[in-house]
């Protein structure tokens, strides 16, 4: 099966800061990944460069069939950077929802907007996604009325009514109160159950352990290590990797 996701060679760079090194990675279809590793190992910037938010240095991104290379300039990069972006879904530590609409516009806005999705279908998938997270009840609350794991469901439910081939989370969890984190983690786990490929950059070991095919470790801008949970949790061949599942541990991660 060919991978849903290739990335080739990249690099990025912030100005002298050699963020992200040489990094090749394939995820298959349905695959869910999570990323772990101490903070500013390159882990965010990593899930950033495949949805072009930043522009790779250097290296290849493709997704579901479409290829980009770092550094491109004109119409063509644009247009193929925007039809990248609209086969991955991304959500964030922030829930970055609109806070003058209700929790219904926000999840048609993007559909409707950048898809030029018909709006009578976008409101039955955006209720339909809606449902799946547990808030089609509060279709017409807005952002303030919610509590923050009630918001982050609501931008999986916006992403996911993108269609997206891809979903990509950025610690969607850091943000949340403690009694909160369960709720999103499990609408997390519905969306892989649904077959979705996933990209995970967290640091609940649990849900690492328990949902992801494979668990990469980061450090240094690089992939230290690449393997299914068990073989990582239980027997990690880099020293780092072992420092790391011991701060979580200890509770000091």
């Amino acid at each position: 099966m060919e991978p849903i996701v290739r990335i080739s060679d990249l690099d990025k760079y912030f100005g002298q800061l050699h963020v992200l090194k040489q990094i090749s990675l394939e995820v298959a279809p349905r695959e869910v990944i999570c990323i772990i590793g101490r903070s500013g190992s390159g882990k965010s910037t990593l899930l950033r460069c495949i949805n072009f938010l930043e522009e790779p240095s250097y290296g290849t991104i493709e997704v579901d069939g479409l290829k980009v290379a770092a550094g491109g300039r004109g119409k063509e990069h644009r247009q193929l950077v925007h039809e990248v972006r609209l086969k991955t879904g991304m959500v964030f530590q922030e829930f970055n929802l609109f806070p003058h609409m209700n929790v219904l516009e926000n999840v048609l806005e993007g559909p409707v907007t950048v898809k030029g999705m018909e709006r009578t279908r976008a409101i039955a998938l955006a209720e339909q996604n809606l449902d799946s997270v547990g808030l089609l009840f509060k279709k017409d609350e807005y952002p303030n009325r919610l509590s923050g794991g009630q918001k982050q469901r609501v931008a999986i439910a916006r992403a996911l009514t993108m269609e997206p081939k891809v979903m990509l989370f950025d610690e969607p969890t850091s943000a949340l109160d403690p009694e909160l984190i369960g709720e999103v983690l499990n609408v997390m786990k519905k969306v892989a159950k649904d077959g979705m490929t996933m990209l995970v950059v967290t640091h609940e070991m649990g849900f690492a352990r328990e949902v992801a095919d494979r668990v990469l470790v980061m450090a240094d801008g690089e992939i230290i290590e690449d393997a299914k949970p068990d073989d990582l949790f239980n027997n990690p061949r880099d020293p780092r990797t072992q420092a790391l599942i011991d701060r979580y541990r200890t509770g000091s991660g």
